[in-house]
């Protein structure tokens, strides 16, 4: 090489040389970024399985921190009972102040996983627990028709606002004990006193605002500052592919489960 051409290239190979660390760095960032959203994209997919696994109640709501033991003279039934922390915080502070009005609520039932509202609904689809006075798997054959008639008051299983630990029933689960006087008096107390704790009725009566979904619940209540958010969550995360594992789950595609019955609740709930 002479020395006029060593001039010529000289130059640029240390321009080269210069680049060189800036090219290699560019690269290193190239590949931590790509990294790091691959980390950040796990996160998101182990975090939104976590949470799948606990809107569905697939859980044992006694091995978790956030879950607490509803104390026994709370309680209806002699089983043990379980709530988030701060739905029971709601309710006893409600409960409190319902007695100075000389209304006494108490906690018919509580959080039910996936496994306890299995138990209610394959009972019901057996014909083991009998619904209006008929076993179903004898009056009503057809399973899509057995299908519909539990949905009037019981939620699929992997459905359920129970899993989350956020609903209530109060005093009694039965449309009976709300046509008496007493029922009569705590429902009216909870209608004018229970959206100030938080609680709002999940199922009202159906009609031209709410045309779908359950039965009116009069002893059914949902914590709003965690339900409504989980509410939203259910309807991003689960797909009616993910309800499935009890008897008669093959009738969900005909039912449009989603908006006929998840959310199909009191819109004063959402």
């Amino acid at each position: 090489m002479n020395k006029d051409t060593l001039k010529r290239v000289l130059p640029m190979l240390v321009f080269v040389l210069l680049l060189m660390p800036i090219a290699t760095s560019s690269l290193l960032d190239l590949e931590q970024r790509k990294v790091n959203e691959l980390l950040l994209e796990q996160e998101r997919v182990q975090r939104e399985a976590e949470q799948k696994i606990y809107l569905m109640g697939k859980f044992d709501p006694a091995q978790r921190e956030d879950f607490v033991l509803v104390p026994q003279e709370y309680t209806i039934v002699p089983n043990k009972i379980y709530l988030r922390k701060e739905t029971l915080e709601a309710f006893l502070w409600m409960s409190a102040t319902a007695e100075k009005d000389g209304i006494e609520l108490k906690i018919a039932s509580a959080t039910r996983n996936f496994d306890y509202q299995k138990d209610i609904w394959e009972k019901k689809w057996t014909g083991f627990t009998f619904v209006d006075g008929q076993d179903l798997s004898k009056s009503l054959l057809d399973g899509l028709e057995r299908f519909q008639k539990i949905l009037e008051y019981s939620s699929v299983p992997g459905t359920s606002r129970h899993h989350w630990g956020t609903d209530v029933d109060i005093n009694n689960a039965n449309l009976e004990y709300f046509e008496t006087a007493e029922g009569e008096k705590v429902y009216d107390w909870l209608t004018k006193n229970a959206p100030r704790f938080g609680f709002c009725q999940t199922y009202n009566l159906k009609g031209s605002i709410r045309s779908t979904g359950y039965n009116e619940e009069k002893w059914h209540w949902s914590y709003l500052p965690l339900a409504r958010d989980f509410t939203q969550e259910y309807r991003k995360i689960i797909t009616e592919e993910d309800i499935k594992g009890f008897l008669g789950d093959e009738n969900i595609p005909a039912l449009d489960l989603m908006n006929n019955y998840v959310s199909a609740i009191n819109p004063a709930c959402i």
